[in-house]
């Protein structure tokens, strides 16, 4: 503590020397704020320095209010009034007086005022109001530190309502002779555009000045703005890529002065800047990506000193390297560097090799492999940080061959975790990869999930054990498996509740009663009345919670069948209809009626007969007379739970509450409403996808007290002694060739005799983790090719996907050369053509058989290409169809050419085949106009002869189908095609259309045949963007009556995940985003025929809160649907 007092009293004697005389060196002991400092450090208790600062705080009080008070007397006051408010106690009434010092005195006082109010009010504090002048003032100065003091202070406090009274003379500051001043200028644009980018539109050409100033400080502030600005729109500063290769070109060769080095590294902070930049700007695109590969491999060559800064560096490159369009040579080089950092003996760089390695996982499965024992040796390691970052990598490589192991991975570790922020953390990635590969082994799925709520406990999110009910009730396909999984799951729980059951969590025990109170009665030699006496048990236990016990009375309602069921019950129901928890009093009343009255309870529980699924008016539109009536009445509009918590919300100038110790998160302090999805970027890695940091940031504090160190299935093996780290490592660590990687591996795994058996085991550990990664089409929980099945999808048919051929055409690229450190006047332009990529598609089997999936909206060949959205899922099934083996995709293209005249020009989907009979194949495709969805037939004659009396007969009982062509296509020529179109109009929303028909024809011998088809036709090929202004979307809101709530998964590969998230709605569903205002976002579609749907979205705790209305009943719910499976595709 005296050395924190020291280098306080060193660093303030300028400003608090009263004299201001240049000898007075040191804070004389006489000074007030000094005796303050040390009288507090004196001090044995809390209370005594309350006491000491309340009658301080009461001296400074009277001095600032006397009149005869000078400015310097001022200035030490209100330096004493920090140092009370910076330990906690308030300082209110000395606000007025800082603005008065920052308006008035000389510099050096002026200074202290600034200070003093940066430090003491806020964005919305009301005497911000009164600074507005004074700032237009020093704004114009010529003095150059009162402009400084004002950019600082602008750049700090002011909101976005006061930005049109200063924006103009922040503007001139740009062209200030002075660069301290052009940076500072900058900077205060960055913050402008941070809270009101609309403000700032207009002087983005100012910002390509800053970008190219003469002065390296400048130039790197306004890589902020650019760096915040391509996360929103990459495509809008494609032509900028060649000014920052060349930057990045002129940083690496060290040509900035000498001052920006640091430890011999030139610049390492602007060179991370710009390879963000350059990630961003080369992610999908060829040709730009093609600008950057000198500049990274430069970049990667000169970063080759030992030291953390460099680390940093190289660890950017390989970021950038695995995003943008990949470059082979480049991409083995960042591999090596990997390597080499994951084989580091030092822990902080094996922890960067591994956030590395799960991030580019994602491109490149089979990187996992070339160090697939180092992975196991990390699991093992000491430090728990280590351990799990591995497992989030191997969490990244889960298939359907490797998921048994590695979830028996993450259960040992959450036996040994002490840290609630990692039990949370694991739980949910156990809960997500065994409901995602829970159609394979159902059995293995209930024994997975029961050891997860026993050792995840009730720290877990609560929509886990939602999740896994929810997948209980609805089931995989609706076929025996989903009786098979009950059965065990009913099994298992009876076994559980016969042993101990007192020692198994609360949120466990509640999934335990409803699974037995709902599927209990398929066990034949199960009788309800010993599920109810085992289900009695539970609320014997004196520590279940009351929410346990009305879960536990609720499953018993639906067992009081018999007189020895009616018997227990009323035992029961008597001892709780007077229990004073209201929740207990009316479910126990519930169960001694329902046990009293069979006719009542035949009517109420239907539970061994089918049910027909149930319509939900979700809306509660039954409420809307009381609404009106209250409202009418004078109550208050209702406010979502969002809306309130702002109100609410109250921010502080600065923090009064002391620091707290730094314990581990519980539920009851996290700030996650819901359970991240671990699809997503993990709270535990840091890194995934493209997002380059995470705003979700907690601290936990690591035990590391009993932490064995274990192998296999048979548990415990014998303790070996702990390997301890060099002190030293050679200089070049990072610099190791391929052979001498290669050599390291190989003296790794020649270990002696006496752990040649733990050696074995690793090894066959390694072949069960990493199987499924040597070929392409494996399977992985964040890969782009997965075939991922629909989470909680219900009777899915098999999925065809289509492989994308990007073909890259080369273009003209100048290569800008922009020498602003090098006192050159050019202002360099470059264009940058966008590339053309055309995509073929390719099918399969599945096509050749009738089933086909339509992955993408297609343009239509050798005509007019649109440029618009791809359409995922826009299927047509054929029934009855015949196996063909000829591939589809030549077909395609000869089909393409007869579209009718009128939908040339219109998107369509891919042309798929319907069925095929004899030689006549009939193959469709559907395409979208503004006003209407046509479905185009194509009718195939496949034969030498001629085919007549041919009849199409197309009807569906969900759309309107009537058909649009000139007259009926009645015979078809020998290897001709004729085509038909329907038009389809929607009668009421649902997820998906099913149109079926009959085609029948006449061969040349006069032979009959008959071929059913059909096609289906999901929503989104009838929703058409809505074009709204945000007042005619508010009008409408109020307007429409039907709506839906819901938490939606957000995309979290940028910084920016709401606009990210709109995006893929928008370019998925056929949507208009209307506007986006900070966190919250509007979109505005219809449903063909004119029926409009609006959406509300909100990012709160890391999720997507999605509220859509509507005029039409079911259109909302509909549409939400399609909307959680673009975004589980995108992720």
């Amino acid at each position: 503590m005296s050395d924190v007092v020291e280098k306080t009293l060193t660093a303030l004697p300028s400003l608090l020397s009263i004299d201001s005389q240049p000898g007075a060196a040191k804070l004389s002991s006489t000074s007030k704020l000094g005796s303050l400092i040390r009288g507090i450090t004196e001090l044995t208790s809390k209370h005594e320095e309350e006491k000491l600062i309340q009658q301080e705080l009461a001296a400074i009080k009277d001095q600032a209010s006397s009149p005869n008070t000078s400015m310097r007397q001022m200035k030490e006051l209100m330096v004493r009034a920090i140092y009370c408010e910076m330990l906690g106690y308030e300082a209110s009434f000395c606000y007025i007086h800082a603005i008065k010092l920052a308006q008035q005195g000389t510099a050096l006082e002026k200074r202290v005022g600034y200070l003093s109010v940066a430090l003491f009010l806020n964005e919305s504090h009301e005497l911000l109001l009164l600074l507005v002048n004074t700032v237009l003032k020093d704004l114009q100065s010529t003095n150059l530190i009162e402009v400084c003091m004002a950019l600082t202070l602008v750049s700090q406090l002011f909101p976005k309502d006061m930005i049109p009274a200063i924006l103009p003379l922040v503007e001139e500051r740009l062209t200030h002779p002075k660069e301290i001043i052009r940076r500072k200028a900058v900077l205060a644009l960055y913050k402008f555009y941070l809270i009101a980018p609309n403000q700032v539109q207009h002087i983005h050409n100012k910002f390509r000045k800053a970008l190219c100033d003469k002065d390296p400080g400048v130039m790197t502030a306004s890589l902020h703005i650019y760096l915040q600005m391509i996360k929103e729109n990459p495509d809008s500063y494609k032509d900028l890529t060649g000014s920052f290769v060349t930057i990045l070109k002129q940083v690496v060769a060290g040509k900035l002065p000498m001052d920006y080095n640091y430890h011999s590294v030139p610049a390492p902070w602007l060179q991370i800047q710009l390879l963000r930049i350059l990630s961003l700007l080369g992610k999908s695109d060829p040709s730009t990506s093609e600008i950057m590969y000198e500049v990274l491999d430069e970049s990667l060559r000169r970063a080759e000193m030992n030291h953390n800064i460099t680390y940093a560096i190289l660890y950017e490159c390989v970021k950038c390297i695995y995003t943008i369009h990949p470059k082979a040579a480049l991409l083995e080089k960042a591999a090596k560097c990997i390597g080499n950092f994951v084989v580091s003996p030092k822990i902080n760089l094996k922890y960067i090799g591994l956030k590395a390695l799960t991030y580019v996982v994602q491109q490149d499965p089979k990187l996992a492999l070339q160090h697939q024992m180092t992975i196991i040796e990390c699991l093992d390691h000491p430090d728990l940080i280590i351990k799990r970052e591995t497992l989030e990598l191997l969490f990244r490589i889960t298939n359907a061959q490797n998921v048994t192991v590695i979830v028996e991975k993450m259960l040992e570790f959450l036996h040994t975790s002490q840290d609630d922020y990692t039990t949370i953390d694991l739980v949910g990635k156990v809960a997500e990869v065994a409901e995602k590969f829970a159609s394979d082994n159902k059995k293995w799925f209930i024994d997975t999930m029961n050891t997860m709520f026993s050792l995840g406990g009730d720290l877990m999110q609560p929509d886990i054990p939602n999740n896994f009910l929810k997948l209980l009730s609805e089931g995989f396909d609706g076929g025996g498996g989903d009786m098979k999984l009950r059965h065990f799951a009913v099994d298992s729980y009876v076994s559980l509740l016969q042993e101990e059951p007192g020692k198994l969590p609360q949120r466990f025990l509640q999934v335990i009663s409803w699974v037995l109170g709902e599927y209990s009665h398929l066990r034949d030699d199960l009788e309800p009345v010993t599920v109810l006496r085992l289900l009695a048990k539970l609320l014997d236990l004196k520590q279940a919670s009351s929410e346990t016990k009305s879960w536990v009375l609720l499953a018993m309602t639906k067992l009081c069948e018999g007189e020895a069921s009616t018997i227990v019950l009323q035992r029961i129901s008597e001892t709780y209809c007077s229990s004073l928890d209201t929740a207990l009093r009316q479910r126990a009343q519930e169960l001694q009626n329902l046990s009293l009255h069979p006719e009542l309870r035949a009517r109420v529980i239907h539970q061994y007969v089918c049910k027909e699924p149930l319509e939900v008016d979700s809306s509660l539109s039954f409420l809307d007379a009381f609404v009106s009536d209250a409202l009418a009445a004078g109550a208050a509009p209702y406010k979502p739970p969002h809306q309130r918590q702002d109100d609410l919300a109250q921010e502080k100038a600065l923090s009064l509450e002391p620091y707290g110790l730094q314990l581990p998160i519980s539920m009851s302090s996290c700030s996650l409403a819901d359970r991240q999805s671990p699809t997503l970027p993990s709270m535990s890695s840091g890194l995934s996808g493209d997002s380059s940091d995470l705003s979700l940031k907690a601290g936990t504090t690591l035990k590391l007290e009993k932490v064995k160190r274990v192998w296999g299935k048979e548990g415990y093996l014998a303790q070996r002694d702990p390997v301890e780290e060099p002190a030293q490592v050679e200089a070049h660590t990072l610099v190791h060739s391929a052979d001498q990687v290669g050599e390291t591996s190989i003296s790794q795994s020649q270990t002696p005799p006496a752990t040649l058996a733990a050696s074995q085991e690793k090894q066959q550990l390694a072949s069960s983790l990493f199987v499924g990664l040597s070929s392409q089409t494996s399977v992985s929980l964040m890969g782009k090719s997965e075939l991922t099945p629909q989470r909680f999808s219900r009777k899915a048919k098999g999925e065809v996907t289509s492989s994308e051929v990007s073909k890259q055409t080369s273009n003209s690229v100048d290569n800008l050369l922009c020498n602003i450190l090098l006192d050159s006047n050019v202002d360099p332009e470059a264009s940058l053509p966008s590339p053309r990529q055309t995509s073929q598609t390719s099918y399969g089997s599945a096509a050749a058989k009738g089933i086909a999936l339509i992955d993408k909206e297609r343009p239509e060949s050798d005509m007019k290409r649109p440029e618009t959205c791809l359409i995922r899922d826009n299927g047509l099934v054929a029934a009855d169809s015949a196996e063909t083996e000829e591939p589809f995709r030549t077909k395609d293209m000869c089909l393409a050419s007869y579209l009718p005249a009128d939908c040339i020009g219109a998107n369509y989907s891919e042309i798929t085949p319907l069925c095929s009979s004899h030689c006549v194949d009939l193959s469709a495709c559907h395409v979208h106009k503004e006003d209407c969805l046509v479905l185009v037939v194509f009718i195939s004659n496949t034969s030498a002869s001629l085919v007549q009396q041919l009849v199409v007969q197309l009807d569906s009982e969900e759309v309107e189908v009537s058909c649009i062509s000139e007259s009926p296509v009645e015979e078809v020529k020998s290897h001709h095609v004729e085509v038909c179109q329907y038009s389809l109009t929607v009668k009421r929303p649902l997820v998906h259309f099913v149109a079926s028909g009959l085609v029948s024809f006449h061969t040349a011998t006069g032979t009959p045949h008959t071929t059913p088809f059909s096609c289906k036709l999901p929503l989104t090929a009838f929703i058409r963007p809505l074009a709204l202004s945000t007042e005619e979307y508010g009008t409408m809101w109020l307007a429409f009556s039907h709506d839906t709530k819901q938490k939606l998964t957000l995309i979290m590969d940028i910084q920016d995940p709401l606009r990210a998230t709109l995006n893929v709605l928008e370019r998925k569903l056929h949507l208009h985003v209307v506007d986006i205002i900070g966190m919250e976002g509007i979109i505005a579609c219809q449903l063909l025929q004119n029926q409009p749907c609006l959406m509300h979205c909100r990012v709160h705790a890391g999720t997507l809160s999605v509220w859509l209305r509507s005029p039409v009943p079911d259109l909302p719910d509909c549409l939400l649907y399609h909307c959680q499976r673009a975004l589980q595709e995108h992720c």
